[in-house]
């Protein structure tokens, strides 16, 4: 009987020992990240027969259990997806921010310097000190508008690098993963330690994106990313990458393993980092900068507009002061030509009228044998173009031009047609005599239709013996349903017989204007006083009253409203990120306290539980001596 007693001590110390080493090893890592709690579970060794009596044979460690969770460890880490993805938005919202409201605060200062010397114009328009002031406030709003895209470039790059940076951390960890796979399918899924580190790489990757974990009966796990690319397979690792944008190769693309083939994904789908830094780029920093190229396409022809109205201190008709809009420096990445495409179209974008821009992108796509439509990429309406020669009619503001090519069924294009222009807008005017001060005067007959307006071209010969001036004005008796003109001298006198002309230019006495006619119409009739004075103020004291015109977006926003408009915008979007932060901490927090709850360490329970395995150790260790000293008894009575 004392034999079994030793036994029974003996599995007594051996378990106790174990629960000891487990209870120490929880204590030893109850910082350690991810280290889910152990616990040594212990059953009874089966009873022996001793008459008719079956009597306890000790006890033994069935198994040392890892305490886990699957389900709270998917809340973790769909939280963990949510608050990344949280974080990288206001990160990079609040980045945009600082760009808008203070290094992007020189763009406005620099309209309203332009406005203020332009009303200093209007007061002394023949001063050439206040002349070559209004070139140079041209020429620093310019600039600011060409260090906003720098710094709107500089966001690009840096989000294409974060996102190449994530793509290759993801691929490090899918390595990792596959090889704790292999491990773990010799050891059927029962090393702890490796199930931790396997826990704590897919939690890491939760972060970057939304996780996907598929258990295998073989204790390997298998990773999908947003649940549309497999990562791991098993013990088969696969990759992710990027590649240069399509249509725009500035803007990375995604790339997965689907099957054998490499195929684009939709990174902005994915959730976490590298899904809000997709989101980011697509639905904010693009659109501003479409944006700011609107405002910068809106200056420059507000003010060529307006200075063509007016005369130079030469006395001819005002030439551009920025660059023309259509310039093809202006229009760098107006169009951009799917890699997919079969065809050989190539296209060029032409704004007619920026005041109808909305600082959108479009995607123009082509159906044989001539259906043309345009999506609006922000309200997914649908517009129809209709092929004219090689120029494509409809759209709001703007034509598409076919240069050279043909389209193929199927060909699809994106459509920027304010891309650009922030970067290339520049003052072209080099003399601050061209500032077009003063202005022709042009009086529409009372019984007009309305219909026809006239706007002047240039002025060819101030010597012609008709040219008009004050007291000397002419009127032009115009005929747009025939095409015929005929001129009157202020005493009603005709000058010659009806004559036609080619629309839409009418050149006649030294000067040249074009006709614009919504309706035909027999008699409209137009008196031009083309006098000039270097002191006449009249075109600049309309070229300062832009600053309170609505001229963009449909005559809803003055040229500053764009700008305030944009940064309105981001303002809202980073306080909204900023919110979302905050709640998907709290989501998150909730689901780490639960994971923590049944698998973390708790010290005061671990301490207790070291105390009850320490008294358990020790009773055994007095089973054993106990019946140490009843064998010593039997054994002396007998000597």
């Amino acid at each position: 009987m004392s034999m079994d007693l030793l036994n029974i001590a003996r599995t007594g110390v051996l378990a106790s020992q174990s629960q000891l080493a487990v209870t120490s090893n929880n204590i030893a890592n109850a910082n350690t990240e991810g280290y889910h709690r152990q616990v040594a579970q212990q059953s009874s060794l089966e009873s022996q027969r001793m008459g008719n009596s079956f009597y306890g044979a000790g006890t033994y460690i069935t198994d040392v259990k890892r305490i886990y969770n699957d389900y709270a460890a998917r809340e973790l880490r769909i939280g963990q997806t949510a608050v990344s993805e949280a974080q990288t938005t206001h990160i990079k919202m609040n980045e945009m921010d600082q760009l808008f409201s203070q290094i992007g605060k020189s763009v406005p200062q620099g309209l309203n310097d332009l406005f203020s010397g332009l009303n200093s114009l209007a007061d002394l328009p023949d001063d050439m000190g206040i002349r070559g002031s209004v070139l140079g406030s041209a020429s620093q709003l310019a600039d600011s508008l060409n260090q906003m895209q720098k710094h709107l470039d500089g966001q690009m790059q840096q989000t294409n690098d974060q996102i190449a940076g994530i793509t290759d951390r993801i691929n490090e960890i899918s390595k990792e993963l596959g090889t704790i796979n292999q491990e773990l399918m010799k050891s059927q899924g029962e090393d702890s330690q490796l199930l931790d580190k396997q826990d704590a790489l897919i939690q890491e990757l939760s972060q970057y994106a939304q996780v996907t974990v598929i258990p295998l009966d073989t204790g390997a796990k298998s990773v999908m990313l947003g649940g549309a690319a497999m990562l791991v397979s098993g013990e088969v690792s696969m990759s992710v990458g990027t590649t240069a944008g399509d249509p725009y190769p500035g803007e990375l693309q995604l790339t997965a393993m689907i099957g054998n083939q490499s195929q684009i994904i939709d990174g902005a789908k994915l959730g976490g980092q590298i899904g809000a830094l997709f989101d980011f780029r697509e639905n904010t920093l693009v659109p501003a900068e479409l944006e700011v190229s609107q405002l910068a396409l809106g200056v420059a022809d507000a003010f060529n507009q307006a200075n063509s109205e007016g005369f130079d201190l030469n006395g001819e008709m005002g030439q551009n002061i920025f660059k023309d809009i259509n310039d093809p420096t202006m229009s760098v990445g107006r169009v951009g030509d799917f890699g997919a495409n079969t065809g050989s179209a190539n296209l060029r974008v032409n704004i007619d009228d920026v005041g109808l821009l909305e600082g959108n992108s479009y995607e123009l796509s082509y159906t044989a044998p001539a259906t043309y439509e345009l999506k609006d990429s922000v309200t997914g309406s649908v517009t129809p173009l209709t092929l004219n020669g090689s120029q494509l009619d409809g759209a709001n503001g703007f034509t598409i031009h076919l240069d050279s090519g043909a389209f193929a069924d199927g060909d699809k294009f994106e459509i920027r047609p304010s891309s650009g222009a922030a970067a290339s807008i520049a003052v072209e005017m080099t003399d601050a005599k061209g500032i077009a001060a003063a202005a022709p005067k042009i009086t529409a007959d009372a019984t007009n239709s309305g219909n026809t307006e006239v706007e002047m071209v240039s002025i060819d010969n101030r010597a012609d013996a008709n040219f008009p001036l004050t007291g000397s004005e002419l009127t032009f008796e115009i005929n747009t349903a025939t095409n015929m003109f005929e001129v009157f001298d202020a005493a009603g006198t005709s000058l010659g017989a009806p004559a036609a002309y080619v629309p839409p230019s009418i050149s006649a006495h030294g000067f040249t204007f074009d006709v614009s006619s919504t309706a035909p119409a027999t008699t409209e009739r137009f008196t031009f006083d083309l006098s000039f004075a270097p002191g006449d103020n009249t075109n600049a004291v309309a070229m300062a009253k832009l600053s309170e015109s609505k001229l963009m977006n449909s005559g809803g926003s003055t040229l500053a409203d764009v700008y305030e408009g944009t940064k309105l915008s981001i303002g809202g979007k980073t306080k909204a990120a900023e919110i979302a932060v905050g709640s998907a901490d709290a989501v998150y927090s909730q689901a780490y306290s639960r994971v923590q709850s049944e698998s973390g360490v708790n010290l005061d329970e671990e301490a207790a539980n070291l105390l009850r395995f320490q008294q358990a150790y020790q009773a055994s260790a007095r089973i054993m001596t106990t019946a140490n000293e009843i064998f010593n008894t039997l054994f002396s009575s007998v000597r």
